[in-house]
């Protein structure tokens, strides 16, 4: 069990749960100034029959996480895909919005951002931690 999450935690060749995440995708044919559309995104789609990297962070525009994590992954992208790895992927307990403001603002390209929003995936894998005392509820 995750003592801070109070979840079981998963074992090696575990499957990954199911999960939705909830993202937005640019679409020209919308037009505008917001030319993007809402894309539902299952755990089988990312996982099945694929080597994938990801990582989770507690929050976006967080100062370690936008200093170091993120972009260490956005560097290294090219060595994991040529280690094998078909995709790398940054999740965190935050909406579609804030993933793909902070992607912008940090000029990443490669890694690409999942929003677990209501923080179901991180639940299910045993990873959401406790993080009250910074404001951040659950994560």
């Amino acid at each position: 069990m995750n003592e801070q999450a109070n979840t079981p935690a998963l074992a090696v060749n575990d499957k990954v749960p199911q999960v939705v995440f909830k993202t937005r995708v640019r679409d020209e044919s919308v037009g505008g100034d917001n030319p993007f559309v809402w894309k539902d995104v299952t755990t089988e789609e990312i996982f099945d029959g694929r080597r994938v990297a990801i990582f989770s962070l507690p929050g976006a525009f967080t100062p370690t996480c936008s200093s170091t994590h993120l972009p260490g992954f956005e560097s290294k992208y090219d060595e994991l895909r040529a280690k094998g790895v078909d995709e790398v992927y940054c999740i965190s307990v935050n909406d579609a919005f804030s993933m793909f403001q902070w992607a912008k603002q940090l000029q990443v390209q490669k890694v690409q951002m999942l929003p677990d929003g209501n923080g179901e995936f991180s639940r299910k894998m045993g990873m959401l931690v406790k993080k009250e005392n910074l404001g951040f509820g659950e994560r």
